[in-house]
C-alpha cells in the first residue's frame, strides 16, 4: 500500500495517540510531577508522530530511515519516562493509564522497527531518486520478480508429482540443489 500522506499512516495514528495520551496524564497528574518531567515527557511523547512526519516528508530512503530510527528512540524515551512514573507511590493511582501508553509505545517501537526493515531490503533509494521513468521500471521489476516466484512454484509442483527417478527429475533437482552456484 502507498501513503500519500503521513496523517494516513498506521504508525504516525498510533504516535500521535501516544502524544495526545501522555499529554493528558500531565495533565491529569500535573500538581504530583516536576516541571522538568512534564516537559521531557511531553517533548519525547510528541517527537514520535513529529520524526515520523519529517522523514516522509524527506526526498531519500536514507533520511526516511534516519528519522524512523529518532522516532523509535524517542518511542523508548516515552515507555523508560511512563516506566518511572509507574513505580512513583504518587502516581500508583494511574498505574493503569500509564500502563496503557507503555503498550502503546511499545506498539509504535514495534511498527517503526518492522516499517525501517522494509525499507533496509528495498531497491528504491526515495522519491527524490523516482521519475516516472525510473517508477515504470521498478514497476516492471517487480511484477517480472512475481512471474519469476510464480513459475519457480509451478516448476516445484510438478517435479514434485513426477517418480523420484524421472530424468526430469533428477535434472530439476541438480539445477536447484543449494550446492549449485548458478
Amino acid at each position: 500500500m502507498t501513503y500519500e500522506r503521513f496523517e494516513d499512516l498506521p504508525v504516525w495514528q498510533a504516535a500521535i495517540r501516544l502524544a495526545e495520551g501522555c499529554k493528558d496524564f500531565l495533565v491529569s497528574a500535573k500538581d504530583r510531577i516536576t516541571y522538568s518531567k512534564r516537559d521531557q515527557l511531553d517533548r519525547c511523547s510528541l517527537s514520535v508522530s513529529n520524526n515520523i512526519a519529517e522523514g516522509f516528508e524527506r526526498g531519500t530512503t536514507n533520511e526516511l530511515l534516519a528519522f524512523l530510527y529518532i522516532a523509535r528512540g524517542s518511542a523508548g524515551e516515552t515507555r523508560s519516562m511512563l516506566c518511572y512514573f509507574e513505580r512513583r507511590p504518587t502516581l500508583r493511582d494511574f498505574r493503569s493509564e500509564i500502563s496503557d501508553l507503555k503498550s502503546l509505545a511499545e506498539s509504535c517501537s514495534r511498527q517503526l522497527r518492522a516499517w525501517a526493515d522494509s525499507l533496509q531490503n528495498s531497491d528504491i533509494k526515495g522519491q527524490r531518486h523516482l521519475n516516472e521513468r525510473s517508477r515504470s521500471e521498478w514497476d516492471k521489476s517487480q511484477v517480472r520478480k512475481q512471474g519469476q516466484r510464480s513459475l519457480q512454484e509451478t516448476e516445484r509442483t510438478i517435479v514434485s508429482q513426477l517418480p523420484p527417478d524421472h530424468p526430469a527429475r533428477l535434472a530439476w533437482e541438480r539445477r536447484n540443489s543449494p550446492s549449485n552456484p548458478a
